[in-house]
């Protein structure tokens, strides 16, 4: 019969029987019963009022007995301490057990119990364990170190468990070697500045040895330390080297990629005029190759590593391009990654097999993959000179087959091999304007604009064809406007009598119908470039411009570097160091390749750049109110003709938001208040335009000691429900008629798909039409800026409403305000100028990836101070805790865990502000009590307030 019948539904009085099940006299029985106990806990029940009875049943010899009362000590020792002390005898007990199985059992066991009372009676037991005359027991007991390490640093440190761990380097048996390594390794990351993997000569002697011998994963750890050791000189780094190469022919691809990580690294301190050095390449290429016959996700992660390897040393793949040639079945990702080294490696010897395979990919089905086959085409040109002249008439000829967006690829491309090669190629700007009707992406109408205004002294009509493209100048993306409006003012330049009303109609269009400033900053330039000095503007538009590169998208050289010695770890794949993706990362070293390391500097030693950010510059003057008002609401669009000082900006009564006095906004919350806020405001009119700098995404350190298994502060009970959809509160009225000159203005905020927007209606409530809208906002907390114009497509009538959503992004300027959830806004039409401030609620800030992992979270609800926590109630709520956690995970505050005390349900819950601010949340809901006290913990806490006018609201509505 299977286990299955352990899980079967339960009776009444199930504790009751299980309790005597377990103090039965018979040894099956009370195995049965132990089974049944932990397939309760399994399945998520309490089962921790069985705590003494289980216990009793570890006095025995039967090993699977043993293993079970083992789990479900570990389990409840978190939440039952006093009882677990019982345990402790048995512990010492089975330690001295004859059996090196149960021995290793039990210092396994005691590793995961995280109770601090438990900790220190467990030391003795330990230290005989490292002494075992058995290696599975030593093995075990040095991993126990390590975990007894990230409970009790300091108490593992005066016990002297880290000298005993280093000795056990020097052990007889391969698998100790390798979890010593493992786990000193452990404790060397949380404490990098620790020189506890001590290596030298002889070290490295006993780690090499131990590496033939020992299990796969020891190997990888084996490595991974060797990796980090800098060699003497070139003599020891070859020998090394001669003693890891036998690994890359390993069946597990983790220990090939680990080998090729040291020998990557110690290669750099070999001469290259080295036989050996040769030999070393010859043998790296064909293990790389082995791993690409692997399944697709092995393939991926083999090719995002031999991207890098490329990049740092082309001349080991040089003569393997065949492999990376695409197959038909290969998934989309490893068809682009293949591509991409394909590229790399593209030389002169090569080149006419690339060329026939990607003009052969070109025609394929896959749109991404066709798109980036003739970008490849392109950057081939680019690369290798001597194909560029098969590289244009492949181009020619896939634009000849008139697939659109082939055509628009190759276009694209074309534009970059005209900027490298100048009057080489123009003869095919016949072909390309042929298609000019067929282009519908901003980014190949741009490329086809720019070539006509670049070219236009060869081309006959080109003021025909850039004035095609004027016709529909609003409904172009701005790349193609700002493309648009140079290519009229360089034919303009080379042909000024028959292209003067052209140049006058796009100056017209840029400065005074658009809404984007850097087109009209752009138009205003030119403007009074031609207006003022004619041959100084032929000089600046009409410059000799410099040849591309012909890389542009190498990893730069010290980031490649630290991703070498990260080869074979998630690092190498995300093509990112580990401190830009792992959270709360405890002091992550940045490592350097030894050959490239600058003189005096301990090769691995952590980046010592940090204070280099701080600015030098004295903390700039704030301008006063009334300055941020002419410089922000400034909607005076008339054109540049008018000379003398420009008018004074409109002045209004409202109460504008206290001053930056914390100098960088919310950045200086979070204790960053070294450096000023940068972005200056000038006096250029620009509408729904940040000027600032955005806030940095403050990361948020965690010191705390992160814990790991089950020792949670969370007893996951009772599933969180689904969530509801984000609230959104219904619209009131922001500015009213009689203060707009008969506009009345209602509106709301939504959060949707990651989207902020302020939806709105518009009311004419006057006697004439209204037109040109336009909107701006003041300085803020979150830097909220309009992402767009404000899109009023048609006139206004009188007594009519439209409706008009504003899209938002948090990249503008940023300033306290008070409250803080106050934004200031002007609104320009036709008539006038208006201003009013409406408040946003706080929940529109908070972003999808807004859930902490249940460990961070303890960790950083440990580490912000308890003079940051704020309470609050919340009254006439009549929810149940799943109801509420379903409601407000759907504006993004997430419930992490959730436990039961005394009837009163606890969610602990994690929301996270557009600006990296993380803010942490204790929701108790008591059932019948329709009161909720909510406990709010963040490093900024002033927005504290905000976030519970957010719970308030999700919940009552």
């Amino acid at each position: 019969m299977t286990d299955s019948k352990y899980f079967t539904t339960t009776k009444k009085g199930e504790i009751f029987e299980l309790k005597a099940e377990l103090n039965s006299d018979k040894k099956e029985k009370k195995k049965e019963a132990v089974k049944k106990v932990i397939a309760s806990m399994t399945v998520g029940k309490d089962v921790s009022a069985l705590f003494p009875d289980v216990v009793n049943c570890m006095q025995t010899d039967n090993l699977e007995l043993k293993k079970l009362v083992y789990l479900y000590l570990m389990n409840y020792a978190k939440s039952q301490p006093d009882m677990a002390i019982m345990a402790v005898n048995t512990f010492v007990k089975d330690c001295e057990d004859p059996n090196p199985l149960i021995r290793a059992l039990a210092v396994r066991t005691m590793g995961c119990i995280r109770v601090d009372k438990i900790t220190e009676y467990l030391c003795e037991p330990l230290r005989k364990c490292l002494k075992d005359e058995d290696p599975y027991v030593r093995k075990t007991a040095a991993v126990c170190v390590a975990k007894l390490h990230d409970i009790n640093a300091q108490l593992v440190e005066d016990q002297g468990f880290l000298d005993t761990l280093k000795d056990l380097i020097s052990d007889s048996n391969p698998m100790v070697v390798a979890n010593a390594v493992a786990a000193l390794s452990e404790i060397a990351e949380s404490h990098p500045n620790s020189n506890l993997l001590d290596l030298n000569p002889q070290t490295i002697n006993k780690l090499l040895t131990a590496l033939n011998e020992c299990t796969e994963w020891g190997q990888i750890f084996i490595l991974d330390c060797l990796a980090n050791y800098t060699p003497r000189d070139d003599r020891e780094s070859q020998s090394i080297c001669e003693r890891v190469t036998p690994r890359l022919s390993h069946a597990n691809s983790a220990v090939v990629l680990s080998a090729v990580k040291v020998l990557m690294k110690f290669m750099e301190m070999l001469p290259k005029d080295l036989d050996y050095y040769g030999t070393l390449l010859k043998k790296l290429a064909p293990p790389l190759v082995t791993l690409l016959s692997a399944e697709p996700e092995l393939q991926y992660v083999a090719l995002r590593n031999i991207n890098l390897i490329v990049q740092r040393r082309p001349e080991i793949m040089k003569h393997e391009m065949k492999v990376f040639f695409v197959k038909y079945n290969d998934p989309i990702y490893v068809k682009l990654e293949k591509l991409d080294i394909m590229i790399r490696l593209a030389s002169q010897a090569n080149i006419a097999q690339v060329l026939a395979e990607l003009k052969e990919y070109a025609t394929e089905v896959d749109v991404d993959f066709v798109r980036k086959a003739v970008r490849a085409i392109g950057r081939c040109a680019i690369k290798v000179e001597q194909s560029a002249e098969r590289c244009v008439s492949t181009l020619l000829d896939l634009i000849q087959t008139k697939v659109n967006y082939v055509v628009q690829e190759a276009i694209v491309v074309i534009k970059d091999i005209f900027r490298k090669y100048p009057n080489k190629y123009e003869s095919v700007i016949a072909t390309l304007c042929e298609n000019l009707d067929s282009l519908d992406e901003p980014e190949a109408r741009a490329a086809m604009i720019w070539i006509v205004g670049e070219y236009a002294e060869r081309i006959d009509n080109a003021d025909e064809l850039l004035e095609s493209f004027l016709e529909g100048f609003h409904d172009e993306s701005t790349q193609v406007q700002l493309q648009l409006l140079t290519a009229i003012v360089k034919l303009f330049l080379k042909k000024p009598t028959e292209t003067q009303e052209l140049v006058q109609q796009v100056l017209s269009l840029a400065t005074q119908d658009s809404d984007n400033p850097d087109l009209r900053d752009r138009g205003y330039i030119y403007w009074r470039l031609l207006s003022t000095d004619p041959v100084a503007a032929k000089e600046v538009v009409l410059a000799e411009k410099p040849l591309i590169s012909e890389e542009t998208d190498l990893i730069e050289p010290t980031l490649l570097e630290e991703l070498i010695c990260h080869i074979g770890t998630l690092a190498s794949v995300y093509h990112k160091p580990p401190s830009a993706f792992v959270e709360g990362s405890r002091g992550v070293q940045h490592k350097r390749l030894p050959g490239s390391a600058g003189s005096g500097e301990s090769v691995d030693s952590p980046d010592t750049g940090s204070a280099a950010g701080v600015s030098d510059a004295p903390p700039a003057v704030i301008p006063s109110q009334g300055d941020l008002l002419g410089d922000l609401l400034n909607l005076d669009l008339t054109p540049p003709a008018t000379t003398g000082p420009p008018a004074p900006a409109p002045t209004s009564g409202m109460q504008m938001g206290a001053m930056d006095l914390l100098g960088g906004g919310l950045d200086s919350l979070m204790g960053d208040e070294s450096e000023p806020l940068g972005g200056d405001l000038g006096g250029s009119p620009a509408i729904g335009a940040g000027f600032g700098a955005a806030p940095a995404a403050a990361s948020v350190p965690f010191s705390a000691p992160v814990s790991g298994g089950l020792d949670d502060l969370f007893d996951l009970g009772g599933g969180v429900g689904m969530p509801m959809g984000a609230y959104s509160s219904p619209k009131t009225v922001w500015l009213p008629a009689m203060k707009a000159k008969g506009l009345e203005i209602s509106g709301t905020f939504v959060r949707r798909s990651g989207v902020i927007q302020m939806e709105m209606t518009l009311t004419n409530k006057a006697m004439s039409v209204m037109t040109d809208f336009a909107v701006q906002f003041n300085r803020n907390s979150f830097g909220l800026v309009p992402a767009g114009p404000l899109q009023v497509l048609t006139p206004l009538s009188p007594n009519q409403s439209i409706e008009v959503a504003l899209p938002l992004n948090t990249v503008g300027p940023v300033m306290k305000m008070d409250p803080l959830n106050n934004l200031q806004v002007a609104i320009k039409n036709n008539i006038d100028v208006f201003y009013f401030s409406s408040q946003y609620p706080m929940s529109m800030l908070f972003v999808e990836d807004g859930k902490m992992e249940r460990q961070v979270f303890l960790a950083t609800w440990k580490d912000i101070p308890n003079d940051n926590e704020s309470q609050f109630q919340i009254k006439d709520c009549h929810l149940s805790s799943d109801a509420a956690s379903s409601k407000l995970q759907g504006s993004n505050i997430f419930t992490i865990a959730k436990r039961t005390v005394d009837g009163q349900d606890m969610l602990y819950q994690s929301m996270k502000l557009t600006n990296g601010i993380w803010v942490l949340a204790e929701l108790r809901v008591q059932a019948g009590n329709p009161n909720y006290t909510v406990s709010l913990k963040c490093r900024a806490a002033e927005v504290a307030q905000c976030v519970f006018q957010s719970y308030e609201a999700v919940l009552k509505n």
